[in-house]
């Protein structure tokens, strides 16, 4: 992948791949003509990507009329990171069907988590937080995908909560009277239906008759107290089609489809979603940038902390320290660690996390006496948080392999 280096490119254009090899940067030009204006309106042609990046994410967090133009910049801005961190899984996960292309449109459909979550005002840059949450979504939603593939829509219906039925069946879009009448027919699906079998339910099977007839009943029984009074009684075909309803709207949710920007909108003959991004411009569109010294003062907290973070690492024996490098940069899971060290996967896992407590108490240490921050629990939350971004871009240059002692 040829790398992006002029600001207009960073901002404005996306990979393309071919099969499962990355054959182009494509450039969207309402992005680029978006990025063209501010660079020229700015004055200032020293300003760096990750200046702009945090310039965006205050946008799109602040300005609602620019937030879309704003999400499709930081998305450009993120496709190295996504793409490296999809290599990466790609390779510990080298037994799973799915390819670099596929973790890298896995990872590019959460942007928005990684937008909501990232804090500017901790000090660190948004590539190094995006590497280190792209990385757990991608895990997190194999995991899901995983159980998604293997379950019958029954099984999947039985392990389904209701907090996510009602957020795939919104998802959806059904009104709220329907999503009602959906989920008492799944509450009365979980109260009848239960297996037998105490293990491998994830290929259960269709009710019987008899039991679609015990849940229909059920259904009815309750519709008089928990739904509205004029609520008709339905069959056991009817509730079977609901819950058909309810596991299609399930996998949609947890499994979405990737559509691109460029694909014609539902029912037009011409047109794109990409057509939909706004085309105004507003006056003044600088005059709410970060300022100047903040970043500055940012930029050199960031750097102080990686320095305490370095002589931490830098104190610690030498099998910690390839321990570390193992795990950060070259891409060895915690089983394939524990199998090259002849140890228990358990212990491999102990290690890490004293090292990572290790490391915590370091920052924790510092950020005590330099910056006056008791360090209460919500303060080592986002210390822990930080960590695992500073260790990801650390150990984002994998270096000659370690040995292993």
């Amino acid at each position: 992948m040829q790398p992006r280096t002029a600001l207009l490119a960073i901002f404005s254009t996306f990979l393309q791949f071919e099969t499962d090899h990355v054959h182009t940067w494509a450039s969207d030009p309402k992005l680029r003509r978006s990025m063209q204006i501010h660079l020229e309106q700015s004055q200032q042609a020293n300003l760096s990507a990750k200046f702009w990046s945090l310039h965006w994410h205050k946008r799109w967090r602040a300005d609602a009329d620019l937030q879309k133009v704003a999400a499709g910049h930081l998305s450009a801005y993120l496709q190295e990171a996504c793409y490296w961190t999809a290599q990466k899984t790609s390779t510990r996960f080298s037994n799973s069907r799915y390819g670099v292309s596929d973790y890298f449109q896995i990872a590019m459909a959460q942007v928005e988590k990684i937008l909501k979550g990232f804090n500017s005002d901790q000090g660190f840059n948004l590539q190094n937080y995006a590497s280190a949450t792209f990385a757990s979504l991608m895990r997190e939603t194999l995991r899901q995908r995983r159980e998604i593939d293997i379950c019958s829509d029954w099984a999947l219906l039985r392990k389904l909560s209701q907090k996510r039925l009602v957020e795939a069946l919104k998802n959806n879009g059904l009104p709220q009277e329907n999503i009602d009448r959906y989920v008492l027919a799944w509450t009365s699906f979980k109260a009848i239906y239960v297996p037998q079998q105490a293990t491998g339910t994830q290929k259960l099977e269709k009710p019987a008759d008899e039991v679609w007839s015990a849940i229909a009943t059920q259904y009815n029984q309750e519709r008089t107290t928990q739904l509205p009074p004029n609520t008709a009684a339905i069959t056991a075909e009817e509730l079977e089609t609901i819950l058909m309803t309810c596991a299609k709207a399930a996998r949609a949710y947890l499994y979405p489809a990737q559509i691109s920007i460029n694909t014609p909108r539902p029912g037009q003959d011409a047109g794109e979603f990409l057509d939909q991004l706004p085309n105004t411009e507003q006056a003044s569109l600088l005059e709410e940038m970060i300022a100047t010294e903040d970043v500055q003062a940012r930029q050199a907290q960031h750097q102080q902390i990686g320095e305490v973070l370095a002589a931490a690492i830098q104190a610690l024996d030498p099998p910690s320290q390839s321990l570390l490098q193992l795990y950060y940069s070259q891409a060895y899971t915690q089983q394939q660690i524990a199998e090259k060290l002849e140890m228990k996967q358990y212990t491999i896992s102990r290690r890490l996390t004293k090292l990572r407590k290790t490391l915590l108490t370091a920052l924790a240490t510092w950020s005590q006496a330099t910056l006056h921050i008791s360090p209460d629990s919500d303060v080592l939350k986002a210390m822990s948080s930080s960590l695992e971004e500073w260790l990801t871009g650390h150990y984002g240059e994998p270096p000659t392999a370690p040995a292993l002692e």
